[in-house]
């Protein structure tokens, strides 16, 4: 409903980037399926190799660094092409987007199931990275583009429960198929999902771009794409080098320097890749600091969790990837019902809700002890996915809902690099706190061998080899210190993501908007080109706000002239 109770046109709630208002694709839920088959491999692609490391350092004789880069390398060129890749998929077309990216995703699957060193496979996780970051913004632009109004925020909820599961699905998979088949198998499972994308993509995925065929921006790309590299390179190397190391350093101030002139930069060009006004609004700053920070939260916990199943439980790969069931059951059921959480009690509420439901989830995840029980484990994940569950939908459709309709491509880039920066942040700070207190914990271990030394010290697997090493009471005890020190570290980095979700959950509170508002600058695009939705757009009168709406937060402006109605999209959540 528009302002006023004025229904809104048909035009209005269909306007698709290709500038003409059109009824909504008869097979946009089968459009939907694709999308989410392609952003779930995605998804699984950055999360599957975890439990693979042991296998990886017996069979290729990875190094602990080549085993941080082969992790690693995916997020590092992902995160880094995102945001140029959302603007290319604008530019030139979002399904060609997709396609290219499952193509190049597929190659690097293939080519990293048949490495045989290291090196080789770091530049194919590479490889992948790239396809990822055509297909992620793809498939959420394409969403916004086949489904009108009414119907979105539904199917961007279910979106955001795939993208959530596949966080747990990843290890499952991987676990299985490391229980009954050589490594490779982890990336060859990728390739019958790319051929069944690319074929359903080819006849299901409708075509749309940018209406206005703005130049591109190729400095903003190389800079973003720099910036970033930079900036995750110091937090990936800093858990390992240290924070004070001179190249971590040197990395973070290269990043500052270049992201700061990226900022300069998209100020000063009149067709910016990312317009910096949006920042001005708290709908859009909102929703991804709420992505950023839950995320943050998510990969650290999922980080330090393989390692407790498997070297304090001593639960195989597939044992442990099982065990991460309850977190993906919870968010597939759950996510889809965010959308109708959010249209009763507002966005902000939805949101700053699920922040502190993530927090509370972490604060369980905390008293985990050596001899805990499963149940208490799956308590702590199935409040922490709940918490995500009603976070992510919400915050999405915050951003996307700041943007033309246009510019989709770019907000569900900005949205995809929120996620991987909080992750790689969460990986490295969280991870950091962790190996501080696990060595302090530790003791000084003076009685051991140098090598001995070094190697518990590095990680708890490494304290357990030495333990069976030494054998007898001795050993047993050396076990015991080792396991007790590990869950010394991850109780400290669980209590500390938890401040940050509850913290944030109160900065969600008091920035963020109670409602949604529809970007009335999509609507003028498509108005351009299409007189009937022009004059109906115009016998609707001035752009006022909808009742009830808080327009104290968003004043409707965006810097550039562009305007807004609050309260517009029924059944949206956009409250």
């Amino acid at each position: 409903m528009a302002a006023g109770g004025v229904a809104l046109p048909q035009h209005m709630e269909t306007a698709t980037g290709n500038g003409q208002g059109a009824p909504p694709d008869s097979r946009r839920w089968w459009t939907l399926s694709v999308l989410c088959l392609s952003l779930l491999m995605v998804v699984v692609g950055n999360t599957a190799l975890n439990v693979a490391i042991p296998t990886l350092v017996r069979d290729i004789h990875a190094t602990d660094t080549q085993l941080q880069w082969i992790v690693d390398a995916y997020s590092l060129v992902f995160a880094g092409l995102l945001l140029a890749a959302g603007a290319l998929g604008d530019r030139f077309g979002r399904k060609g987007a997709l396609t290219i990216g499952l193509c190049i995703f597929g190659t690097g699957s293939f080519l990293a199931g048949i490495s045989d060193t290291p090196n080789q496979l770091i530049v194919c996780r590479a490889i992948m990275g790239m396809g990822g970051a055509f297909v992620m913004p793809a498939t959420l632009s394409i969403l916004t583009n086949v489904f009108p109004v009414h119907e979105r925020a539904r199917a961007i909820a279910i979106w955001a429960g795939v993208a959530g599961a596949g966080g747990a699905i990843g290890p499952i998979t991987s676990g299985y198929l490391l229980a009954h088949f050589h490594w490779g198998a982890v990336f060859f499972i990728n390739l019958p999902v790319v051929a069944v994308a690319l074929i359903g993509g080819k006849f299901l995925v409708p075509t749309s771009r940018d209406p206005n065929r703005i130049p591109l921006d190729p400095v903003g790309s190389l800079l973003t794409i720099v910036g970033l590299a930079a900036l995750l390179y110091g937090i990936i190397e800093a858990p390992i080098r240290g924070w004070s190391d001179a190249r971590t350093l040197a990395s973070f101030a290269f990043a500052v320097v270049v992201l700061a002139q990226f900022a300069l930069w998209e100020w000063r060009n009149p067709h910016p890749m990312l317009d910096l006004n949006y920042f001005k609004r708290k709908r859009f700053t909102g929703g991804a600091a709420a992505i950023t920070l839950v995320f943050f939260g998510m990969f650290g916990m999922f980080f330090l969790i393989t390692q407790y199943l498997q070297f304090v439980h001593g639960w195989t790969p597939l044992g442990a990837g099982v065990r991460l069931l309850p977190f993906a059951f919870v968010m597939m059921v759950t996510a889809p019902t965010s959308a109708r959480i959010a249209e009763r009690i507002g966005t902000k509420h939805t949101v700053a809700i699920g922040l502190a439901i993530a927090g509370v989830g972490l604060l369980v995840a905390s008293r985990l002890q050596a001899d805990s029980g499963y149940g208490l484990l799956v308590i702590a994940f199935a409040v922490m996915a709940l918490g995500m569950a009603m976070t992510m939908p919400s915050s999405t459709a915050s951003i996307l809902s700041s943007l033309p309709m246009g510019k989709q491509g770019v907000g569900s880039a900005v949205n995809d690099t929120t996620r991987e920066l909080g992750g790689a942040l969460g990986v490295a700070v969280l991870g950091s706190i962790f190996a501080t207190r696990y060595t302090s914990a530790l003791g000084s271990l003076s009685r051991l061998p140098a090598a001995a030394r070094e190697a518990a010290r590095s990680s708890v697997g490494g304290a357990i080899e030495v333990a069976h090493r030494i054998g007898g009471p001795a050993g047993a005890a050396f076990e015991h210190t080792a396991k007790k020190a590990f869950i010394t570290g991850q109780s400290t980095a669980f209590l500390l993501a938890a401040g940050v979700a509850l913290a944030a959950s109160i900065l969600i509170w008091r920035i963020m908007p109670m409602h949604l508002s529809y970007d009335y600058e999509a609507l003028e695009e498509a108005a351009a080109g299409d007189e009937e939705l022009a004059l109906e757009l115009a016998q609707l009168g001035p752009f006022e706000g909808a009742e009830g709406a808080d327009q104290s937060v968003d004043d409707g402006h965006d810097g550039r002239g562009g305007r807004e109605r609050s309260g517009v999209g029924a059944g949206s959540g956009d409250r």
